[in-house]
């Protein structure tokens, strides 16, 4: 049964932070006995299949500041599936993706509920991962602005001076970071630090599909009611060195959304990504390493409130 969305918009995401009821699968970390878990990220699960694919399993985890907190987002693993795919399907004449296209119903073992799965699941080509973060920055925010307050410039980008925080850059820029494990920061490099590790090739490819995809989604984005202000993307090649888009793509995990109608210069705008638990965590006197802290059941309901609408808004999907 599908649960029907308001017909009414929140212009003030704060003032109803669930507005979209949603009655999800729930799962912290998969158990898929008779496959090899190969890693298990700050979100995703990944086993090995043959033939040179993998099973990717989106969790119900949630990272705030790199550190994996205790309380699941219930939903959330079916939500970024979800968009992901939506994302994967309307990228692909712009840069191939990992995804196989096979039923994820095909791998999981007899003994699994296929309902706790199928959404949240996928089956990708197993590719050599560049070994960087690709972000892509439309508008002056988080730690771009925090940079660029101190130094005027970003990775090694000089920016204008005089910019506003939350303001539109003039032209999208391309800024790599180190990809950390679950625990550690990643952090801002400059584009040379990327060719010195992956070669100048590669690297112009990852940057220049890094913007591509930005600039596509951002146009198609505006015209949903959401303004991508960064995103974060992974890339993989296959044995013969072609490059893929893969992991996840354009979701609130990975990207910061503002609603068009909340949007100012000079404030951090409120968002529908993860943003809103990260404002509550910073309330906290907490270090910021692990273990990180329990979220009450309101932030936990408004996250999920959150995505679902940034789900509704880009792809038409309710959660049923």
């Amino acid at each position: 049964m599908m649960i029907g969305l308001a017909d009414q918009p929140c212009l003030k995401l704060s003032s109803c932070p669930a507005r979209y009821p949603i009655v999800p699968t729930t799962l912290s970390n998969s158990h898929l006995p008779g496959l090899e878990l190969i890693h298990r990220g700050k979100v995703r699960d990944v086993y090995a299949l043959p033939d040179e694919q993998l099973l990717i399993v989106a969790t119900d985890r949630l990272s705030a500041f790199d550190v994996v907190l205790p309380d699941p987002i219930p939903g959330k693993g079916e939500m970024l599936t979800q968009m992901s795919n939506f994302w994967f399907a309307k990228t692909a004449a712009v840069m191939p993706n990992h995804l196989t296209g096979r039923p994820v119903s095909e791998v999981l073992p007899d003994a699994v509920d296929p309902d706790l799965y199928a959404r949240r699941s996928v089956i990708g080509k197993r590719l050599k991962p560049v070994p960087f973060e690709a972000i892509a920055r439309g508008y002056l925010i988080g730690s771009g602005w925090k940079d660029y307050t101190a130094s005027g410039s970003l990775c090694g980008i000089t920016l204008p001076r005089g910019l506003r925080q939350a303001e539109r850059l003039p032209e999208p820029i391309f800024t790599p970071s180190t990809k950390a494990a679950v625990g550690n920061h990643d952090e801002n490099v400059d584009f040379d630090t990327l060719v010195k590790q992956v070669g100048a090739d590669l690297a112009e490819q990852v940057r220049d599909a890094t913007l591509a995809i930005y600039r596509f989604a951002a146009g198609y984005a505006a015209t949903r009611g959401i303004l991508i202000a960064d995103t974060k993307l992974e890339f993989g090649t296959d044995a013969s060195g072609k490059l893929y888009v893969m992991d996840e793509m354009l979701t609130p995990d990975s990207s910061r959304f503002w609603p068009v109608e909340e949007y100012r210069v000079g404030i951090s705008p409120p968002s529908f990504d993860k943003q809103y638990v990260r404002d509550y965590l910073e309330t906290l006197d907490w270090n910021k390493q692990s273990p990180g802290p329990s979220v009450p059941a309101a932030i936990i309901e408004g996250t999920a409130g959150r995505y679902a609408e940034a789900l509704y808004r880009l792809t038409d999907q309710r959660i049923d």
